[in-house]
């Protein structure tokens, strides 16, 4: 099997620890690579070298950085192939899918990154005491210590560095310990345009995030992941005080009202519920349906998920691949395996084969408000279905979670649509649609789903400090 190796100040570099993880491919079941286990020492090496090169990496222009990053996206774009592949080996989605669905959508958040790191702006200068005059500044907070999971691997790792470099800040980046090797690609194809060390990759596991968060080096940790993996990082960077950008997850609830499309919203639902085999954080996977549309939605939906195809990267008829490593197949069959005996299973329900981490797509119906299933993220391609009879009810199931990222509403009703939008307590709120994102709109949610924004302008001003100049004239 090949070797992988970690990304320092330029170059792919030997481990200082021998300890290396086979890396599993989901469609298969089999180790196809191995990678290295960051230790310390290659977690202060790695702080180290982008330490340095932040010095001058932060003196660059805006053009400059503009430029670097537009070159990035044009190399990306040019090794397309390529990434599609590599991302699909270590994750086992399907190829078609990812070329079409996920690289051009990489590609545009490059250059609109790029683009936003020439038009930050602040207060104007002015006389704001007599015989003084202020303006303020905006400057790159530094290093900065990211963590990205294994749902999107490639997208998650340009979401950390984008605006972080186009800020002025130098990365070091750990990719989830299951899927290190296109995040290693993107580092070896942005490494022709940056200077050495701005942009580095640690390979490691759990141990490795807390060197790595827990260093006295960066001064901004951010992490894509679970609460779990959230609330340890925020508990590890307080000790130093560094900034924390948190994106932990979600429970999206899809509030479907009697006089919405049945059948488009299941249409709809499904696919934005069993794309990526429900591992997406906004997955559309707790829909609330009013008591006189419930069984004629329920009915549509089951239909598209008796429909909707999983299969490995070859199959360009599959709508979505494996889930991501053994582990979380025993999850996603552990919360139908707990189900309580109000609910039922229309579809799916089961593993499908015995090589790989195939899942059926899943529709449970008859579920409760307090129910494992309607609490907590099952991460995987699973929608479940509940009543509600009144407006206020479905409001009050729908915030009833300790998650607060995203929600959709489906109604004819503009009024309601309005009213729903202004009280769901979620960071984004579809209207008839569910799971849309453009790089010029904020991703990132409330409550247990953490703050801090990707994507769009203010996502790149998280990645920027503000600083009060004031001269006497």
């Amino acid at each position: 099997m090949r070797q992988l190796h970690h990304f320092i100040d330029g170059a792919h570099v030997d481990s200082a620890s021998e300890q290396r993880v086979d890396i599993v491919d989901p469609a298969t079941g089999q180790p196809y690579c191995t990678a290295p286990v960051a230790g310390a020492g290659d977690v202060d090496g790695a702080l180290h070298a982008a330490k340095a090169a932040f010095e001058a990496w932060r003196d660059t222009t805006p053009a400059q950085r503009q430029l670097a990053l537009l070159k990035i996206a044009d190399a990306v774009e040019n090794r397309a192939d390529e990434l599609v592949r590599v991302e699909c080996e270590n994750t086992g989605k399907p190829l078609a899918l990812t070329a079409s669905e996920e690289l051009p959508v990489v590609v545009d958040q490059l250059r609109f990154f790029a683009g936003a790191a020439r038009v930050l702006e602040g207060k104007s200068a002015g006389e704001y005491m007599p015989g003084h005059t202020s303006f303020v500044r905006r400057e790159p907070v530094g290093v900065c210590a990211q963590v990205t999971p294994w749902n999107y691997p490639l997208m998650m790792a340009v979401w950390k560095i984008a605006p972080a470099l186009a800020a002025g800040n130098a990365v070091v980046l750990k990719p989830s310990d299951t899927t290190p090797a296109s995040t290693l690609l993107l580092a070896e194809i942005a490494a022709e345009f940056l200077p050495a060390g701005v942009f580095n990759v640690v390979c490691g596991d759990r141990d490795t995030g807390r060197a790595l968060v827990s260093h006295e080096i960066p001064a901004m940790v951010s992490i894509t992941g679970s609460v779990r993996a959230g609330t340890e990082v925020a508990g590890a960077a307080a000790a130093e005080v560094k900034r924390v950008h948190l994106e932990l997850g979600g429970k999206a609830p899809v509030v479907v009202f009697a006089d919405a499309d049945i059948e488009a919203a299941a249409e709809t639902i499904a696919m934005a519920g069993y794309f990526n085999a429900g591992q997406d954080c906004t997955a559309a996977t707790r829909v609330l349906v009013a008591v006189e549309a419930h069984d004629d939605f329920v009915a549509a939906l089951t239909a598209h998920a008796l429909a909707t195809k999983t299969g490995g990267p070859d199959d360009t008829s599959a709508d979505y691949g494996p889930l991501n490593n053994a582990g979380q197949l025993d999850r996603v069959a552990g919360f139908i395996d707990r189900l309580p005996a109000h609910a039922t299973v229309h579809s799916g329900g089961q593993r499908l084969g015995d090589r790989g981490y195939f899942y059926g797509a899943t529709v449970v119906s008859g579920v409760r408000q307090q129910d494992e299933i309607s609490q907590h993220e099952v991460f995987g391609p699973v929608i479940t279905v509940q009543r509600f009879a009144d407006e206020a009810e479905a409001l009050a199931a729908a915030n009833g979670v300790p998650y607060g990222l995203a929600s959709s509403v489906w109604t004819t009703d503009h009024q309601r649509a309005m009213r729903m939008a202004g009280r769901l307590d979620f960071g984004c709120v579809w209207i008839n649609t569910h799971i849309p994102l453009v790089a010029e709109m904020p991703h990132g949610g409330f409550k247990h789903s953490g703050h801090g924004k990707d994507l769009s302008m203010y996502g790149l001003e998280d990645y920027t400090r503000v600083k009060h100049v004031m001269s006497a004239i």
